[in-house]
């Protein structure tokens, strides 16, 4: 059997066992990725993707990164007094070895995708990035809320070391009262400081305690 898969913007016939040399991919020596971008499969049967062959995949072990041959490129520039340059360039590439070549099941194989110049399609990316919120550290609070209480929100900038760039990104992700803040717990905390950008920066400016003194000094 044998596989045309698309990767760097180019276009690889490939069988188990083949090693080729492709546009450099964000992995290390000895992993395996799998190209997921599959035009065509070849063999007893023929089957042409449209574009792509629907479940098909090829995967790959990476043997190392390396770079191509150099390119000498000559430019001349006419009437600029015969100015003229000579540069070269080396291409980052990736050395691999084919394993296998999935007909089906792609999207259940557990080995990652290929992700380089174009080596995954528009749609898997968007799959990864809409996938990437779940990944944040620590437990969403449970006392997140849609909107302010009675449509007051407490002004959060009264805790130091909240201005109102991060006034505006609590509120965003659901927070608008002091004892909100004064309630969280260590994975809580962990979780907002994902959402905020900001890792440390509730421990360290103390907001649980101060969030607890404002909220006490309101009732």
């Amino acid at each position: 059997m044998f596989a045309v898969l698309k990767t760097g913007g180019k276009q690889y016939r490939v069988q188990t066992g083949d090693v080729l040399r492709v546009e450099r991919l964000a992995a290390d020596a000895g992993e395996t990725v799998q190209f997921n971008d599959v035009l065509m499969l070849g063999g007893d049967t023929t089957v042409v993707g449209a574009p792509l062959v629907a479940g098909a995949a090829v995967q790959a072990q990476v043997i190392d990164q390396i770079k191509g041959e150099k390119v000498i490129h000559f430019v001349k520039r006419r009437r600029k007094h015969s100015s003229q340059r000579t540069k070269g360039h080396r291409q980052l590439l990736t050395l691999l070895r084919v394993t296998e070549i999935l007909p089906t099941g792609a999207e259940t194989s557990g080995v990652k995708a290929a992700i380089g110049s174009g080596s995954v399609s528009a749609a898997a990316v968007a799959a990864v990035v809409a996938a990437a919120p779940a990944a944040a550290e620590g437990v969403r609070p449970a006392n997140l809320l849609t909107q302010a209480r009675d449509g007051k929100a407490d002004d959060l900038k009264k805790i130091s070391g909240v201005g109102p760039k991060l006034e505006g990104l609590l509120h965003d992700n659901g927070v608008f009262h002091f004892d909100q803040i004064a309630a969280w717990n260590a994975e809580e905390i962990a979780y907002m400081d994902d959402q905020l950008s900001f890792k440390g920066r509730i421990a360290r400016d103390n907001w649980i305690e101060q969030a607890a003194a404002l909220a006490s000094a309101k009732e």
